[in-house]
């Protein structure tokens, strides 16, 4: 192990003790269904925005351009999503997939299309929304909401199962520490790829010249 990535666990390590309070999701939050009683015509040209389900499945914080049209009317009663909710993929065609996470992090409230539901906590300054868009992408709580999927030919998840999955908080300092630092290293990440992406891009290049 090299020293920079010993020096990096070690960090980690020391922002993990400091004390994490238990709470069930029903305790501290509620959870909303998303977009209802629509129709294909409603989608594509609409007046307001509405997040996708590959949107929540494919990101740990839903991507703002990335989300498509609808048409809510005036009289409709939807439920819109707000800074810091976390949407849950509800319904997919194996266990290994079901109830993956995204948190909202941008000022817009858009809707959530009709094959997720939200969640929102009650106290919004207890939860710092990096820290928990990486918390709900963990192995134990992916392996903790896999328990709760139903179904034999499609895998179902139900906002009532969820209401009494655990999950363990540091205070909300601990919780700023954690996501400073996750994000620090997922920076990181991104510019070794792209450094790896030019490498590649050059390489070809390069072998390409080699036959002119």
């Amino acid at each position: 192990m090299s020293e920079a990535i010993f020096e990096r666990r070690l960090n980690f390590s020391s922002l993990l003790a400091t004390e994490w309070k238990k709470y069930k999701l029903g305790q501290i939050g509620e959870f909303y269904n998303g977009l209802s009683e629509k129709s294909r015509e409603d989608f594509g040209n609409g007046n307001c925005k509405f997040i996708t389900y590959m949107n929540v499945y494919k990101n740990i914080i839903a991507d703002e351009s990335l989300c498509e049209s609808v048409k809510i009317r005036k009289e409709e009663e939807q439920n819109s999503v707000k800074y810091g909710d976390v949407l849950f993929t509800q319904s997919s065609e194996t266990l290994e997939e079901v109830g993956y996470t995204s948190v909202w992090t941008h000022s817009s409230q858009p809707y959530l299309n009709s094959f997720c539901f939200g969640y929102r906590f009650y106290d919004s300054v207890m939860t710092n929304p990096i820290f928990i868009a990486h918390y709900m992408r963990s192995n134990y709580i992916r392996k903790a909401i896999m328990k709760e999927g139903q179904g034999a030919t499609r895998v179902n998840l139900s906002a009532e199962r969820l209401k009494n999955l655990n999950i363990f908080l540091p205070d909300i300092k601990g919780q700023n520490k954690i996501a400073e630092f996750l994000s620090g290293l997922e920076d990181r990440i991104h510019k070794e790829e792209s450094v790896l992406e030019n490498m590649t891009m050059e390489k070809s290049s390069l072998l390409q010249k080699m036959f002119i």
